[in-house]
């Protein structure tokens, strides 16, 4: 039985390289989101976390994987390879996939309550006002941090319509994935090299 595969590509430190090699895969760790965002690695560790765990319910996590490694749809859309990155061209199999929409990960980012739609976007800014809150950033960060418990937990409850994609286009679109096997790599593009005729 055939497997259905799709294409992902993914820009990764060239290090990569030799983890493939050695282990036959790459995997993330928290250590290297820590590495990627610097003083700003306990805020967004917040947010990865979330995904990590959100996401295991979509597409099993293997157990040594610590967070997923983010992947776009299209070459059209993947970060070029610069000095000490390259970019994997991957066929993965479309159940390893974990689709969701990269407009609506910044409302996760961010720590504030993704709508559904319009109206519930203007329900909730009534609900805010009902409770004389200004605001949703402040009920994580701020004035209002820990006086809200169920704003909190109403808020994360929506940040789970990011898997839901209302419009697929390669720029909102991402695929996420638990690792990179060596037998999906199908092109490595180097700093200077192409891709599908991009000039890279």
């Amino acid at each position: 039985m055939n497997t259905e595969t799709v294409k992902l590509y993914t820009r990764q430190n060239d290090k990569t390289l030799s983890q493939l090699e050695r282990d036959g895969r790459i995997i993330n760790q928290r250590a290297y989101v820590r590495l990627h965002f610097g003083d700003m690695a306990e805020h967004y560790l917040e947010s990865y976390d979330w995904f990590t765990a959100e996401a295991a319910k979509r597409v099993p996590k293997p157990a040594d994987v610590q967070a997923s490694i983010w992947c776009s749809i299209s070459a059209n859309n993947c970060l070029k390879p610069i000095d000490g990155t390259v970019v994997y061209v991957l066929e993965v199999p479309k159940d390893q996939v974990i689709y969701f929409d990269e407009g609506k990960w910044d409302y996760v980012l961010n720590r504030i309550y993704l709508p559904a739609d319009e109206e519930d976007r203007m329900a909730y800014k009534k609900h805010l006002k009902a409770l004389g809150v200004q605001n949703g950033f402040e009920f994580f960060q701020g004035r209002y941090k820990g006086m809200y418990p169920q704003e909190m937990e109403r808020i994360r409850e929506s940040w789970k319509r990011v898997f839901q994609i209302d419009n697929w286009t390669i720029f909102n679109v991402c695929g996420n994935i638990w690792e990179i096997r060596k037998e999906w790599v199908k092109q490595i593009v180097r700093p200077g090299e192409s891709l599908e005729g991009l000039p890279y």
